[in-house]
């Protein structure tokens, strides 16, 4: 007859277990201690087995008898009830270990190392803030697109689009880096091209005319500041490399004799060559006697450390220039790649290198630290000088014989 659940509820332990059988192998074991738990009975290949089904009363008979039911189904297909849940139990743990977070987080420790740290930190920030609450514990092989689209809208909905973009970048490389490893089949963001809005990129403010340039470059002279930063502004367009790198600058990576500037670039990680003109030179000189024995060209209130890096922007402000809409430390690129190509007529690839941008050739090799050195160091000293020119206030013959 099978079980009530009034015997079962009033089942007492005695000295030795009881089984207390409900039907089809299923029965409850009461324990000399009081404790009550369901198990199966059954033979497979000839042989007895037991299953545990759970503990009542958190199992009840109902959900007894339904697990009972499961597992004669998979005796009936010849499976073994046992090595079933085990296979489960493998399973589930296999999936935990590749959820999207670990391995997200596997895939950041082996390519994070040969990022700026800035670089680093926006990512994995981006991925603890905007990913991972959502689709972390998720085994990374059955993230589903509209699970991942999901996560892209909840960062869009608040008016992140940008950030929206980039963390489908990021997540896309998870995906890649998990097919190459043999945790996932397929990369679902792929999928969701073009189901976000595209973004609208907004560049740094710039001064690209000659004749504001110009204006620029006296209100630099006139700067009155410590020298420190003084030297700063007037290289900023003189070698127009990114601010960080600029501030960040160490004397040990500076030839003075060979005339050039090799460091590593705060972006890509990749070596990269300055030619230093002979107006930069002489500004460089000048500022030597004051922090050459230091380890930055430009230090810092805290003399271990370089300078702000909002120092420069500050400057701008402090001279008129709006940051926002005007010039900003960073469009002093902005500026060099716009009047190089248009008014001095360099090619566009030559300044792509000088700018440290990857350049790749017809062969596909990526960006060369020390490739067209000679033409750079002479499209830096021509710079230099058309900007000594536009500051004194005379007309620039540019390369294609106009006056600028």
């Amino acid at each position: 007859m099978p079980l009530t659940n009034v015997e079962v509820q009033k089942s007492r332990s005695a000295a030795k277990p009881r089984r207390l059988f409900d039907g089809g192998g299923l029965y409850l074991e009461v324990s000399p201690s009081g404790g009550k738990l369901w198990r199966l009975k059954y033979r497979f290949n000839g042989k007895e087995k037991r299953l545990a089904i759970g503990i009542y009363p958190a199992v009840s008979i109902a959900l007894a008898r339904k697990r009972r039911d499961e597992a004669r189904e998979l005796l009936a297909r010849e499976v073994d009830p046992s090595v079933h849940r085990k296979t489960q139990k493998a399973a589930r743990i296999e999936r935990a270990q590749n959820s999207f977070e670990v391995v997200a987080r596997e895939w950041f420790a082996k390519y994070s190392p040969n990022w700026a740290n800035s670089h680093a930190d926006k990512i994995i920030q981006r991925l603890e803030k905007d990913v991972f609450p959502w689709i972390g514990g998720r085994p990374i092989a059955e993230v589903t697109p509209p699970e991942l689209l999901k996560v892209l809208r909840r960062v869009e909905g608040r008016g992140a689009l940008d950030t929206a973009h980039r963390a489908h970048q990021n997540c896309g490389q998870i995906f890649r880096y998990a097919v190459a490893t043999g945790r996932a089949e397929r990369d679902p963001s792929g999928d969701l091209r073009g189901a976000l809005p595209a973004a609208k990129h907004t560049h740094f403010a710039a001064i690209t005319e000659p004749a504001q340039v110009a204006e620029l470059l006296r209100a630099l002279e006139g700067f009155r500041g410590t020298l420190v930063v003084k030297a700063a502004l007037r290289l900023a367009p003189l070698l127009f490399v990114r601010p960080g790198e600029l501030r960040s600058a160490r004397w040990q990576d500076i030839d003075l004799a060979k005339e050039e500037w090799r460091y590593v670039v705060s972006k890509t990680r990749t070596e990269h060559v300055v030619p230093l003109a002979q107006q930069s030179l002489d500004i460089l000189k000048e500022l030597h006697p004051l922090t050459g024995n230091r380890t930055h060209v430009f230090p810092g209130r805290d003399p271990s450390k370089p300078m702000s890096e909002a120092a420069v922007n500050a400057a701008l402000r402090r001279m008129g220039y709006d940051t926002r809409t005007e010039i900003t430390g960073h469009g002093f690129r902005a500026m060099a790649r716009t009047i190089l190509h248009q008014e001095l007529g360099f090619a566009p690839e030559l300044i792509e290198h000088q700018l440290a941008h990857a350049v790749p050739d017809a062969l596909g090799t990526a960006y060369n630290r020390t490739k067209f050195i000679r033409q750079r160091k002479v499209m830096m000293q021509q710079w230099a000088d058309y900007l000594d020119k536009l500051k004194c206030g005379g007309d620039v013959i540019s390369l294609h014989g106009n006056a600028a």
